[in-house]
């Protein structure tokens, strides 16, 4: 619940690099990350512009089996306009 406080205060204040950091922070560290963790992370990389990141982070959660809903989808897309 921290990281995800973090990374959604990350998002808010337009810090994307700081939001990606704390994403990749946690797989490190062994916390789960869960689709409130990746929402908030790739749309911190959509308002910073970084739609690498964005479809990155898409491509990423089948693999640690994080379910992607409307929102991350949104997102992902906005960052790529």
């Amino acid at each position: 619940v921290t990281y995800n406080a973090m990374v959604s205060a990350c998002e808010q204040g337009e810090q994307w690099e700081q939001a990606l950091q704390l994403c990749r922070e946690m797989a490190t560290s062994c916390v789960e990350r869960d689709t409130t963790t990746y929402n908030a992370t790739v749309s911190a990389c959509e308002k910073g512009e970084q739609w690498a990141h964005a479809l990155q982070l898409l491509r990423e959660m089948p693999h640690g089996r994080v379910e992607r809903n409307t929102i991350t989808y949104s997102a992902a897309v906005s960052a790529c306009e």
